[in-house]
């Protein structure tokens, strides 16, 4: 479903042009810290009595992340234990919690962190990508979550709510602008329709940028690449018939168009660390078409709750459909036919064969550096659809027992197509998945200082794969696995004190089987013989978690922490690249994690408030057979031994792309004025330990001590109704490298850079 963008940017940059995101008010009363109030037991609960790690982030500080451009990977390092990349761009998000995710870049791919939007979940990484706009509450629950939340949530859950209708007219807008022309705007708008009866709330959300990126292979003097535009909308109606009854619908949509992830060749050199060459503001492309990208997702859902004196039934029922489509030059440089050819000053360059299949002689100049072919690919997903249907019963009385059952049922179906401008030719492969549990859960009050909780859940899950549109070569049988699996959890927390509470929590979760079918697109071509398509078991994962829960110094401070070790069998791995560019999945023996991580919330004085958050992660892949293949460009370093095939071994290797450590600080000082308003100074920062992003271990494909910080100074009126500011986001211009393709040169991708702007606000 595409958006017409004219009337909605209209309507939104009318609607907040005289007011963006300022400063935060951090939650604070007369008392000392508010209480947070979770749902990640699906009911509503204290944040200090759910025996679960729950990292929390209020809707205003999710936004104030996103000053700068930033979309939903903002929580990245914004959160202990949070990781979030892409090499796809704004449209195709991965996610990682205690080191657990899945960095295929495929768009079919399975990953094992849930995203939960408005109750809804968000399984396709299409999906995953929504925009995140006046939004109340950011949950992040770390741990399998697999009793109450379903299979593929072995490593936690992130999720967003919404602000809902209410019968009190009102609403909030806010409005930022900065370097390279981004804009970034949000407005919500809600009240009565028919008193105490039927309350509604409309909420959109405009943001772009220019390009700031020049293509010096173009010749032109302008900027080619880094731009883009988005729009969505969402209309909410609830309804309360009675007192007994409330019914909420949803109905959302967006549309995006701008620049994918932009891959630069050979940005890092041989050894680890930046080329000399390398500029943030250049690429040197031959193809990939400014590597555009579009992508419209819409949904709709209806939440339903009764309550029969006790008992309480809940209906979700929900469908999401989309579309998109990137293109990229992935070799990330150029080739010029013919040897001598002119190479830009200061590039290094290279010389190649550009016949296929190769005939040995070397007829074309690269750069910069050495490029072995040129690699330019689209992969659209097309009739992306997904239903959801969640019925659940739940006890809502005040004894000590408390209770829910329920009924869960998934299905979708999409077609991915993968095609080149000559190589490869255009294949269209279909996925499907469905799947049905059954679970429950029940918490009892031993006493007055312990709470028991258990769970469980069964699972049944069934995927399906076939080419409807081959490309001529090897017959592509039709493929199907299902499994099913009992997951589980149990928990105990004890009241030691009025204010802390200690918890131990052991938990059992699932990662249904998955398909991998990319290479169907390249198996005419035969490279490397690979399988055109790829099966991996289920994944279990076996968790053990304890921790506290505190607050100290009358209120004043909130500090939490956890310490936690998991194994997971038959582990799930994406191996991608090597010089045949392959995408198989694969299983692990074993995998390995544990660690710690805190947070902390604490008011030093009435104007002074600081926010913080750490965590250290291990984890180790443990199969003493399990190899893959290293760079195929043969210009990286693999620190791995060596089997016979001259494939690295990765048995003791950490997990792609989890970070050693994780370190979020915010803080923010406060002057009050005689008028009743308030000067306000805030800073945030996040910092990312050593990360390796493939299965092989390289001093090249690797990142470590990864930071950026945001700034912010402004006036904040009286009860907060309206707020401007000043605000720097990546203070200090840091380049940090993101990731990395190894299959034909030491290709990477970086951070954005940084943007500095004003920002208003306004509630009314």
């Amino acid at each position: 479903m595409s958006i017409s963008t004219t009337s909605i940017k209209a309507i939104l940059l009318a609607s907040v042009s005289a007011s963006l995101l300022s400063g935060t008010a951090f939650a604070q009363s007369s008392n000392g810290l508010d209480e947070v109030i979770v749902t990640a037991q699906k009911r509503a609960e204290n944040q200090q009595d759910v025996p679960i790690s729950v990292a929390t982030m209020n809707g205003d500080q999710f936004s104030a992340l996103q000053l700068g451009g930033e979309d939903i990977m903002a929580l990245a390092a914004r959160v202990p234990g949070v990781y979030a990349e892409s090499s796809n761009g704004r449209l195709a998000p991965r996610f990682y919690i205690r080191g657990l995710g899945n960095v295929d870049f495929d768009v079919a791919a399975s990953q094992p962190v849930s995203i939960i939007i408005d109750d809804v979940v968000q399984e396709n990484v299409l999906f995953k990508s929504n925009p995140i706009y006046d939004s109340e509450q950011v949950e992040v629950l770390r741990g399998p979550q697999g009793t109450l939340f379903g299979r593929n949530t072995p490593a936690g859950i992130i999720k967003f709510d919404s602000r809902r209708p209410s019968h009190e007219a009102g609403g909030n807008a806010k409005l930022s602008m900065g370097s390279f022309g981004t804009i970034h705007s949000e407005v919500g708008v809600g009240g009565s329709i028919v008193e105490d009866k039927v309350a509604a709330r409309v909420s959109g959300l405009y943001r772009k940028r220019n390009n700031y990126i020049d293509n010096v292979t173009l010749g032109t003097t302008g900027d080619d690449l880094g731009r883009y535009e988005e729009v969505a909308g969402r209309l909410q109606l609830l309804f309360t018939p009675s007192d007994n009854v409330d019914l909420l619908l949803n109905a959302h949509g967006r549309s995006l168009n701008g620049t994918a992830a932009v891959f630069r060749a050979n940005i890092i050199k041989p050894g680890g660390g930046f080329a000399s060459h390398f500029d943030r503001r250049q690429v040197y492309f031959d193809g990939g078409n400014s590597n555009q990208q579009t992508g419209d997702t819409y949904g709709f859902s209806g939440k339903l709750n009764v309550d029969f004196g006790g008992i309480t039934l809940t209906s979700i029922t929900a469908y999401e459909g989309g579309k998109s489509s990137s293109v990229g030059d992935i070799d990330g440089g150029t080739i010029v036919a013919g040897l001598g050819a002119t190479v830009p000053n200061g590039l290094p360059s290279g010389q190649t064969d550009t016949s296929f299949p190769p005939d040995g002689i070397l007829d074309a100049t690269t750069f910069p550096g050495f490029i072995p072919f040129a690699a330019e690919t689209q992969d659209s997903l097309d009739n992306l659809k997904q239903f959801t249907q969640e019925l659940r019963i739940a006890s809502n009385g005040a004894g000590p027992l408390n209770w829910q059952a329920g009924f869960y049922y998934f299905d979708t179906d999409f077609n991915v197509i993968t095609e080149g401008p000559a190589f490869p030719p255009r294949t269209v492969v279909h996925h499907g998945n469905d799947t049905w549990a059954v679970f429950g859960q029940a918490s009892y009050d031993v006493s007055d200082q312990l709470t028991l909780t258990g769970g469980l859940r069964y699972t049944d899950d069934n995927r399906q794969f076939d080419a409807p549109s081959p490309p001529p070569g090897p017959t592509v049988n039709p493929t199907a696995v299902s499994d099913n699996d009992l997951s589980w959890d149990i928990s105990a927390l004890y009241r030691a004190t009025d204010t802390t509470n200690l918890y131990a929590r052991v938990a059992r979760g699932f990662r249904g089987p998955t398909i991998q079918g990319r290479d169907v697109a390249f198996s005419a071509f035969n490279f490397g013989a690979v399988d055109p398509q790829t099966v991996a078991q289920s994944e279990t994962i076996q968790s053990y978690e304890v921790g506290f829960k505190s607050e100290l110094m009358d209120n004043r401070m909130r500090l939490n922490a956890a310490t936690y070790y998991y194994k997971i069998d038959n582990q799930q791995f994406s191996i991608i690249g090597g010089a045949t560019n392959s995408n198989q999945v694969i299983n692990a023996d074993q995998g390995v994690g544990y660690g710690f991580e805190t947070d902390l919330e604490w008011l030093v004085t009435d104007n002074f408030f600081v926010q913080a958050g750490f965590a250290y992660n291990h984890t180790e892949i443990q199969d003493a057979t399990l190899a893959t293949a290293t760079c195929g460009s043969g210009q990286c370093t693999p620190t791995d031994p060596l089997n016979a095939l001259g494939q690295a071994l990765i048995d003791g290797n950490p997990f792609p792309n989890a970070p050693k450590l994780t370190l979020n600080v915010f803080a923010e000082y406060t002057m009050p004025l005689a008028n009743g308003g308030e000067l306000f100074f805030n800073t945030d920062w996040a910092v990312q330990g050593e990360t390796h992003f493939l299965l092989y271990t390289t001093p090249e494909f690797q990142s470590s001590g990864n930071f950026e910080g945001g700034l912010q100074a402004g006036y904040r009126a009286e009860d907060g109704r309206y707020s401007a500011a000043l605000f720097v986001r990546n203070v200090t211009d840091e380049v940090n490298l993101k990731g990395g393709i190894d299959f034909n040169n030491n290709t990477g991708f970086v951070n954005e850079p940084r943007v500095i702007g004003v920002a208003l606000s306004a509630d009314f």
